[in-house]
């Protein structure tokens, strides 16, 4: 059995724009000369160009494909995770279990809690294809499942030695992203370990710099944003046309 992590460019959506660009095309050819003609010609070459992009995030994502950007992310985050005997992470915005599998298999001595609220946008994606593939890499006794709300954590303070998550927040509707992040830290253990990788722009979260030193004042013995758009995991060129700028690991001790 082959574990089957499905792809974080959804084909509806390369389908959504394929449709759009043909059902502009068709509408250029039909609309005679005038303003109409030339604003449809215009949407059919945006919508041509966002098919291309989707298509191209797509192979670049799978991982079958060459690039296995995907796979070169999730084993990159899964690195910093590292739990004692024991030990228990979270894994936030599961989506297909990848991430909380790859810590899983880094540590053996361990145990992982993946959860997601798996919405219709990724609707590929599901508690059963977690477990699926959790059979398939052999962890499925070190891993469980849930449905979960990144917002308010079923879980009380300090219940994991480790809490990790791969681009979730920062396609959370929200005003204060920096507070999603706090909920994440209020599970872990005094001592425990976090590695949070995501789109760390200011756009998204506001001052980073700002937050690492406000998580230092409260005590905690290591923070650092370890970027990976320039590198780590992507090439700077790639991070632009992605539109991953920004993409960074805030990772610490508690």
């Amino acid at each position: 059995m082959k574990p089957d992590y499905k792809n974080w460019m959804p084909k509806g959506m390369i389908w959504s724009f394929a449709a759009g660009t043909a059902v502009a095309l068709a509408l250029t050819l039909i609309v005679g000369i005038s303003w109409l003609k030339i604003l449809l010609l215009i949407l059919t070459l945006v919508l041509a160009g966002m098919t291309l992009w989707t298509v191209l995030m797509y192979r670049a994502f799978s991982y079958d494909g060459k690039r296995q950007m995907s796979r070169q992310i999730i084993d990159g985050v899964a690195e910093y995770v590292k739990l004692p005997a024991g030990g228990r992470c979270l894994d936030v915005g599961c989506g297909s279990g990848a991430l909380a599998i790859a810590v899983a298999k880094r540590n053996p001595q361990g145990t992982v809690t993946g959860i997601d609220r798996w919405g219709a946008e990724y609707a590929s994606f599901s508690k059963k294809l977690c477990e699926d593939n959790a059979k398939a890499e052999g962890v499925a006794e070190r891993t469980d499942f849930a449905q979960g709300d990144a917002l308010k954590l079923d879980f009380p303070d300090g219940t994991f030695d480790a809490v990790t998550s791969n681009y979730v927040y920062h396609n959370i509707p929200s005003n204060d992203r920096q507070s999603i992040l706090m909920e994440t830290l209020r599970v872990l253990k005094k001592s425990g370990t976090f590695a949070i990788h995501d789109l760390f722009s200011q756009q998204k979260y506001g001052d980073m710099q700002a937050f690492v030193k406000k998580l230092k004042d409260l005590g905690y013995e290591q923070v650092e944003l370890i970027p990976t758009d320039s590198g780590r995991f992507m090439s700077p060129w790639e991070s632009k046309w992605m539109a991953l700028g920004g993409s960074a690991i805030l990772f610490g001790k508690k």
